[in-house]
């Protein structure tokens, strides 16, 4: 492994365990459990070189077969993607099998995040979307106003409310954190950008 991996894996062991601390801190909101994979489709998923290069070692981890059927997910990905005509291409990840991620380990920094409320350079936050499903912050959320409301959380009688936490993805692959671990995310494109070849 290179030392720029190396590094990377030490930067994903101190933002894993901040995660970890800050899912724990909201669990009241959080309905996140294996099997739900609402935040593994219809998306773009922004992943850097350095992300990508990491995904790269978790697939040569596993059987071959597993392996020929993830470049069989992504050749039909890129087949839809090129009789699209929309605006936004959004598609499944190639590495969700039975909803569940087969690189969990080596998933990039946008899928470790998500299921959080995140804070924008904007002053703006993010309620994850599967709010909308049921899921994640949806006790809190009053549907006509889209938005987290006091009155819900006062119902409730949580002792924690609902936070937002700066892990949006360019603060986690800002410059700040490249120079902090020594590391270089690299270019930045959707996932599936990075696998154009298979086909």
């Amino acid at each position: 492994m290179s030392v720029m991996l190396e590094n990377y894996e030490k930067y994903l062991q101190f933002i894993t365990a901040k995660l970890n601390k800050f899912f724990e801190e909201q669990k009241p909101y959080i309905a996140c459990k294996k099997g739900c994979a609402k935040c593994c489709k219809n998306a773009e998923f922004p992943y850097s070189l350095l992300e990508v290069n990491y995904l790269a070692m978790g697939i040569k981890t596993l059987d071959e077969k597993t392996q020929n059927l993830i470049a069989d997910k992504i050749a039909k990905i890129n087949k839809d993607k090129q009789n699209y005509k929309g605006e936004k291409f959004l598609y499944d990840c190639p590495f969700l099998f039975d909803d569940v991620c087969c690189l969990y380990e080596y998933r990039g920094l946008v899928c470790r995040t998500f299921g959080l409320i995140a804070s924008t350079d904007s002053d703006k936050t993010n309620v994850p979307f599967c709010h909308e499903e049921g899921l994640n912050y949806s006790n809190v959320v009053d549907k006509e106003k889209n938005m987290i409301t006091q009155e819900k959380v006062e119902a409730l009688g949580f002792e924690i409310e609902p936070r937002a936490y700066n892990i949006s993805y360019d603060f986690l692959t800002s410059e700040k954190t490249e120079n902090a671990f020594d590391i270089k995310f690299g270019e930045k494109k959707p996932l599936i950008e990075w696998f154009k070849g298979i086909s």
